[in-house]
């Protein structure tokens, strides 16, 4: 949320730094998340400044150029070619001098510099509006008064409003500050107790007055029926006839500006001022398109057609609060407007809508719908049900002023129900137990005054408190602390000298523990841990042939984009490679611990993963190295080295690995024990890559870490010594079929020897002319050893023959005999 500080002023009389500001309200739960400059034209139009052209002559070698004279009200002339058709000696004109940053209306900002253009010296530039955001012609240069003074800045002259902008990280809880006067609130009572320096302090919010409101005539009455006062417990509304709609003045549309709302007109402007002013949403209408002169506010009927302002379609489900004329729907209640009733350049009468809306329904709607708007914002979370007739005399009085018009009706406003302030006791002990300390009484009384909370009695034990109904999130005796501890200063309040814990019992293998020793192995490798989102597009399910009736789905999604749980984190990390690929960043190396959610029978379940992404190339660029392209094996190190790393060993009877080609991974590996998947890794299947734009190969390995911690050893590994006695080394080369996997030749090697064998690695694959068609050559490296004695030649020659008989009855193997 943005609040401009100049607006802020406006209602709290201050002149501290920004800063400062800044600080006082993130102390007091504001949290300030930025402070950006703002001026009224970007730029500032700094480096411009008012001149007059002394002379102006063709130029000798092009026929639309001509040279000139400035007086820019320096010491001497300053020698300026122009292109502009309508220049001539004795125009005042703005100059943009060397050096300046032009930020043109459309376009790249550019800088002023001094040239040669056609063999002739130019100092500068002579400006047309486009050229510096004030416009969109470029017919030709501006052209100043007459009596314009001569050297004064341009930013004087065209009145900049410079101002900054705080960019305020609103909790969903805090709607009561959702407006500048709900922020001057809290700044206010912040600094009437903690800033006791700043003299002539005011006591209360300087709210604009309404006192000189009062209606013209009652010649344009519209009657008011509201069918659902559950949805709908206030309405208030009021005509106004003979309006100007055109464009803004400059004040209203740079307020506007400056907190980012796009200026539209001057009855649309007035209706988002009063909203940021106040937190109060307002809708205008054309009232000679309300039909019958009446309006309802009542539900949307099952499949009904409504067009909203942006020129969509939208189908109503039952639930749809909506502002209909006696035929059809004209908006959706505190959400978006429809277009046939709309204010536009033909609009002569209008009728002005405040009301107050039931969160609930606003939320159910903008949810549904998947529309967010600046009144549903406010209304989702709660509006004041006592400020409708404020903001709507407000507006009123601001369209009568500035659109002209006459008010035409007596004001509606049904209100069936009143909601009360809450009543809330505050107990003296529970304040000084949940803060952990005693703040003084008078100051809580104080803060309380400060904030609009009234104390209706007091006794020695504590306080009962009607609380303002713009405080929507104070029910509670705790929200109340919350309200004194957020003025008084969380900061304020010692930390302990002492803490108590208690310790809890845990299982004997850290789950954390393993996963910070996984995260330190891959770091120290080039890895960079990514955390991403676990909301995502349910079309990701169908992408990867996944039941999309096992998503767990969200019931009121942020947006339509994020509105399942996760049912594979392949995605997730594609956005994030395809987020960095975009950004000239290609060579990465990601890994991500995280979740998966699915939906069975009625039952919800979770699956904890980690997830390993290799694309580009394997290292960084360096003068003396090779940089190869990621690849299979290359991904398959460092999965194996993870199960080392644990010391899980998958050689063992119990683990299968076999070749894999699904949606996911087009060519790959995965392992499995007893059925249960541990891992699969390979590369990513084209189908997938296409839908991120991404060109160049991806390898992921997806390791279902549940299965994983179940098979990490449950005691500390014991340390053993390093054999005293030599490894042996044999190289093995045979011809088998081409079906016949590498895993399929390291478990039979590994079965036939258990005890001496050590390791087995493949140091060469052949697959061409020489050989058989349908058949393919592997080198077997094998590595034996005896921790008990020096291997002789025959204990070697024995177990390489019964590796070879193996390899030849169980895989069909030719061996090479050397």
């Amino acid at each position: 949320m943005k609040i401009s500080y100049n607006w802020l002023k406006q209602y709290v009389h201050i002149d501290l730094p920004a800063e400062e500001v800044a600080r006082l309200l993130t102390d007091c739960g504001l949290e300030v998340e930025g402070i950006e400059p703002f001026q009224s034209v970007k730029g500032g139009l700094k480096g411009l400044v008012t001149g007059e052209v002394m002379t102006c002559a063709k130029h000798p070698n092009a026929d639309k150029l001509s040279l000139t004279t400035m007086n820019v009200g320096a010491e001497t002339l300053l020698h300026i070619v122009c292109g502009a058709p309508n220049v001539a000696a004795g125009q005042k004109v703005i100059v943009a001098m060397v050096g300046a940053m032009m930020f043109p209306t459309e376009g790249e900002p550019f800088e002023i510099k001094k040239s040669k253009i056609r063999g002739e010296v130019s100092e500068g530039m002579i400006c047309a509006e486009d050229e510096i955001g004030l416009g969109n012609s470029h017919a030709g240069i501006m052209v100043l008064p007459p009596d314009t003074k001569v050297g004064m800045s341009a930013a004087e002259f065209f009145a900049v409003e410079e101002d900054v902008v705080f960019e305020i990280g609103l909790t969903p809880n805090r709607a009561d500050a959702a407006s500048h006067i709900g922020v001057a609130r809290d700044l206010l009572a912040v600094l009437q107790n903690t800033q006791s320096s700043i003299s002539n302090l005011q006591s209360s919010i300087l709210f604009p007055s309404i006192d000189h409101f009062k209606v013209d005539n009652v010649n344009l009455p519209i009657t008011v029926d509201v069918k659902d006062a559950t949805a709908c417990p206030r309405y208030s509304g009021i005509t106004i006839s003979g309006v100007d709609v055109k464009e803004s003045p400059a004040w209203l549309k740079n307020k506007l500006k400056s907190i980012g709302v796009g200026p539209i007109n001057n009855i649309v402007d007035i209706t988002n001022y009063v909203l940021h002013e106040c937190g109060q949403p307002l809708h205008a209408f054309d009232a000679d398109e309300i039909k019958g002169r009446k309006v309802i506010v009542r539900d949307a009927k099952e499949g009904e057609k409504f067009i909203t302002l942006d020129k969509t379609e939208r189908t109503l489900v039952t639930g749809n609060l909506m502002i209909c004329h006696s035929d059809a729907p004209m908006c959706m209640a505190g959400v978006f407007g429809g277009i046939s009733s709309g204010i536009s350049e033909k609009t002569k009468n209008i009728f002005l809508e405040s009301a107050y809306f039931s969160p609930a329904s606003i939320r159910k709607t903008s949810k549904h719908h998947g529309l967010k708007t600046d009144a549903s914002f406010r209304f989702e979370r709660g509006t004041d049900p006592d400020i409708t007739m404020y903001a709507l005399k407000r507006a009123a009085m601001m369209i009568r002023e500035i659109a002209g018009g006459k008010i035409s009706s007596d004001i509606i406003d049904l209100y069936p129900s009143k909601i009360l302030p809450a009543v809330i006791r505050l107990d003296y002990k529970n304040v000084d137990q949940l803060i952990g300390e005693v703040i003084d009484r008078n100051i809580m009384k104080n803060i309380l005054q400060s904030l609009g909370i009234i104390i209706t009695e007091e006794n020695p034990g504590g306080l009962l408190l009607s609380v303002p109904t713009h405080k929507v999130d104070v029910t509670r005796e705790v929200d109340v602390v919350e309200e004194i501890l957020r003025i008084y200063g969380y900061n304020k309040i010692a930390v302990p000298s002492r803490l108590y814990s208690s310790f809890p019992a845990v299982e004997n293998i850290s789950r954390e523990k393993i996963v910070n020793i996984i995260s330190d192995y891959l770091c120290s490798n080039g890895f960079h841990e990514i955390m991403t989102n676990s909301l995502t597009k349910p079309a990701y399910a169908e992408l990867a042939n996944m039941d999309a009736d096992e998503n767990a789905v969200v019931i009121n999604p942020l947006s339509q984009d994020l509105k399942v749980m996760r049912q594979s984190v392949l995605h997730s990390g594609l956005e994030a490679i395809e987020y960095n690929r975009n950004r000239k960043n290609p060579d990465l190396k990601f890994f991500e611990f995280g979740k998966t959610y699915h939906y069975k029978k009625d039952h919800y379940s979770e699956m904890n993963h980690l997830a390993l992404y290799l694309t580009g190339k394997k290292t960084e660029p360096t003068w003396n190295g090779s940089r190869s392209p990621v690849d299979f094996f290359f991904l398959k190190t460092f999965v194996k080295n993870i199960f080392q790393r644990l010391g899980i060993d998958t050689r063992g009877h119990s683990f299968r690995e076999t070749p894999v080609n699904n949606e996911i991974i087009s060519s790959g590996l995965e392992i499995r024990t007893n059925d249960r998947l541990i891992v699969q890794y390979g590369m990513v299947n084209k189908k997938q890559l296409k839908n991120f734009d991404i060109s160049s190969p991806v390898l992921v390995a997806d390791f279902n870490w549940d299965v994983v911690m179940k098979l990490v050893p449950g005691k500390d590994q014991a340390m053993k010594d390093i054999s005293k006695f030599p490894q042996v080394r044999r190289d093995l080369s045979m011809q088998i079929d081409r079906g016949v996997s590498y895993a399929e030749i390291e478990t039979i090697a590994y079965k036939t020897e258990k005890n001496l064998l050590k390791e087995i690695f493949l140091f060469d694959v052949y697959e061409g002319e020489k050989i058989e068609q349908g058949k393919k050559s592997y080198a077997v490296t094998f590595i034996l050893q005896d921790d008990r004695q020096t291997l002789t030649d025959s204990q070697i020659d024995k177990i390489m023959n019964r590796l070879m008989e193996a390899f030849e009855k169980q895989a069909g193997a030719l061996i090479r005999k050397q």
